[in-house]
């Protein structure tokens, strides 16, 4: 994937939008000191560019009931057969699986000695055992899991940094 080039109006506008999605494309225009035409063709532009992937609302997971964040850290069987019996590879067949657990809400491949980084959003202890015992070690190719658990939010923000 190639990088996008982006002026410093560019980066302006992300900056924006990253800390407030919900303003008006008149709103930005007046910030970065553009008419709206041509910093409404810049927002298109960076959408189309996949630059700005998608426009959401973030959720307080503490309000809605999803106490406990944990981090699982998961080892899958190196072996090259599925263990689903299915034509994928136990990489491929966990990734699958993944999708469609909606406790994990981020899931990363990475090195080192563990395949794979969940962050898991459950209400408690108790949810969380379940969705381990029940769904996580039940999938045929997870070999070990090691989970850690967040005490206190220290930094989280989506935004990311723009040099």
């Amino acid at each position: 994937m190639s990088k996008i080039n982006l002026d410093k109006t560019d980066l302006k506008i992300l900056s924006i939008l990253q800390s407030n999605g919900r303003l008006t494309n008149q709103e930005v225009a007046e910030k970065v000191n553009l008419s709206p035409s041509p910093c409404l063709r810049r927002i298109r532009n960076l959408e189309e560019s996949g630059v700005i992937r998608q426009y959401v609302a973030l959720l307080d997971p503490d309000k809605i009931g999803l106490g406990l964040l944990a981090y699982v850290n998961v080892r899958l069987e190196k072996h090259s057969d599925s263990p689903t019996g299915s034509s994928r590879s136990p990489r491929a067949d966990f990734a699958a699986s993944v999708e469609n657990w909606p406790e994990v809400v981020a899931c990363y491949a990475m090195t080192g000695e563990m395949d794979y980084l969940l962050r898991v959003h459950v209400e408690d202890m108790e949810h969380f055992s379940q969705f381990m015992m029940e769904t996580l070690l039940k999938h045929p190719a997870v070999l070990d899991v090691k989970s850690s658990f967040a005490l206190q939010r220290i930094k989280d923000t989506t935004a990311l940094p723009l040099v």
